[in-house]
């Protein structure tokens, strides 16, 4: 059977492919200053199938939903792909929810199996099962549930940071649009060392991370939870890492200290939050190497990215992976043409594309509309300019306060900044910027803005803060951005 059989597909079996040819080769290894745990393709492919009997013994049946609720371990995707080879619909969910906010969410998706760790938050009135990675190991291995590529594989939550998280659908399929990545982002050959900085239960460490890698029968390397961000440098050069994947906040704590040269290393990737212009800079000054951007979203995953192969120019996202349909609509849903802003949205058709948000119907139409402001220019390189209920509207004239940002990244001694609009009395509207860094002279923060963006796009107030609020991921909380301005103002007046 092709790997790539469209009526006879399994998300798992697809991702261990490769590595099924070559089982003495190293798959995984969980990295330490001092050393590091080893895992071979055979023995991942034996723990996966093994946890997916194991799973089958327990009385579940292909098709149920599974919340897993584990920490920092091998065992997390173990159990993901064990759950997916077995025809299991694993649900990702992060160990730091508590237990109102997984009970709710466990009702909303109709999850009836838990798989846990101790101490971490379940459901009201589950019953968990123990992960036991042990066990698994030992089972004897499930045959691969192999079905249609379009039905569901697996759910992921929504980041939550404008409302309720809404539960996202995806299909086995979704690891065929992963493959448009490896070369059109990642860059990535069965000769590489990947380095992921983030833990196990993040799903962008899940995919970048682990079962890119996997699919192309590369190393996956994850440092070990007693890694620190300032020692990653000395664990990328000691393990030989060839390619990092991590977020614009772990670049700039590994250029804050002493950068170890880097020799085998050929580029960097960054995906969760944008990355500024002047920390890609930074990083290739430092290092000798690019950093190459991908721009995605929990319904989709990444489709417009920067590679190797094709760098994205300066201030831009990159462009849309080859393979991947876009379109840049206006207000009433019509094309427009380059330089022209609008809503970024992807063709229904791509492989990638969620099912539907859970208990809602599939994306209709012939495009699904982002939420995201970008403009392509002549070139197909997409200028991101943030979310459309972020945009600011100060005196009545719309601006994106990512523009801002980029603008102003070069803030001497700013090592973090965000811009949002606040209201310092009834009916006044202002930019602000908060940045984190030294203390710079409101004067000279004035002069720097006025030589790079008109005047209406200025922050008229600028706010020292001791870091810019970010959720786990590194990912910017703007909202809370304005409730830190409201804290301050009432203190004023106090």
């Amino acid at each position: 059977m092709p790997a790539t059989d469209p009526a006879r597909f399994n998300l798992a079996a697809y991702v261990l492919h490769a590595g099924a040819a070559t089982p003495d080769k190293v798959a995984l290894a969980i990295l330490t200053l001092t050393g590091a745990e080893r895992w071979s393709y055979g023995r991942l492919i034996q723990a996966v199938r093994g946890c997916g009997s194991w799973l089958l013994d327990q009385g579940i049946s292909p098709g149920e939903r599974l919340l897993i609720r584990l920490g920092n371990s091998p065992a997390w995707p173990v159990l993901y792909l064990g759950a997916i080879a077995a025809g299991i619909v694993p649900v990702s969910s992060s160990p730091l929810l508590g237990s109102t906010e997984i009970t709710a969410m466990a009702r909303q998706i109709g999850a009836r199996v838990v798989v846990a760790d101790p101490g971490i938050a379940v459901p009201e009135g589950a019953e968990p099962l123990m992960a036991d990675l042990a066990a698994w190991e030992r089972s004897l291995p499930c045959d691969f549930a192999f079905g249609d590529a379009g039905r569901e594989a697996y759910l992921v939550f929504t980041s939550g940071t404008t409302g309720r998280p809404l539960a996202v659908r995806h299909a086995h399929r979704a690891i065929l649009a992963r493959a448009m990545m490896h070369e059109a982002w990642e860059g990535i050959s069965a000769s590489d060392r990947l380095l992921h900085s983030g833990a196990f239960n993040w799903t962008y460490t899940l995919g970048t991370g682990l079962m890119d890698p996997w699919s192309v029968g590369a190393t996956a390397l994850i440092p070990a939870a007693s890694v620190s961000h300032e020692h990653l440098g000395l664990v990328l050069r000691r393990h030989d890492a060839t390619i990092l994947a991590t977020v614009p906040t772990v670049l700039r704590r590994l250029l804050r200290g002493p950068l170890p040269a880097l020799p085998r290393l050929r580029h960097a990737l960054c995906a969760g939050e944008a990355l500024p212009p002047a920390l890609r800079r930074e990083w290739q000054e430092r290092t000798g190497t690019d950093v190459h951007e991908a721009f995605g979203m929990s319904e989709i995953s990444t489709f417009i990215s920067g590679s190797p192969a094709r760098p994205a120019p300066e201030g831009t996202s990159g462009f849309p992976q080859p393979g991947r349909r876009i379109a840049i609509l206006g207000e009433a849903g019509q094309l427009l043409p380059p330089g022209e802003q609008g809503i970024l949205a992807i063709s229904t058709d791509d492989p990638g594309l969620m099912l539907s948000y859970d208990g809602e119907a599939a994306p209709g139409g012939k495009w699904f509309a982002t939420g995201d402001l970008v403009h392509q220019d002549h070139r197909g390189a997409v200028h991101y300019h943030g979310r459309n209920d972020e945009m600011m509207n100060p005196g009545g004239i719309r601006v994106s306060p990512r523009e801002v940002e980029m603008a102003l990244s070069d803030l001497p001694g700013v090592t973090d900044l965000a811009v949002t609009e606040v209201s310092p009395a009834p009916g006044l509207r202002i930019i602000a910027c908060f940045y984190a860094g030294e203390t710079v002279p409101e004067s000279l923060a004035n002069d720097f803005a006025a030589e790079r963006l008109a005047r209406y796009k200025t922050p008229r107030v600028w706010i020292p803060v001791s870091g810019i609020p970010r959720g786990p991921t590194g990912k910017l909380l703007r909202s809370r951005l304005q409730a830190l301005y409201q804290e301050m103002l009432a203190k004023a007046c106090e």
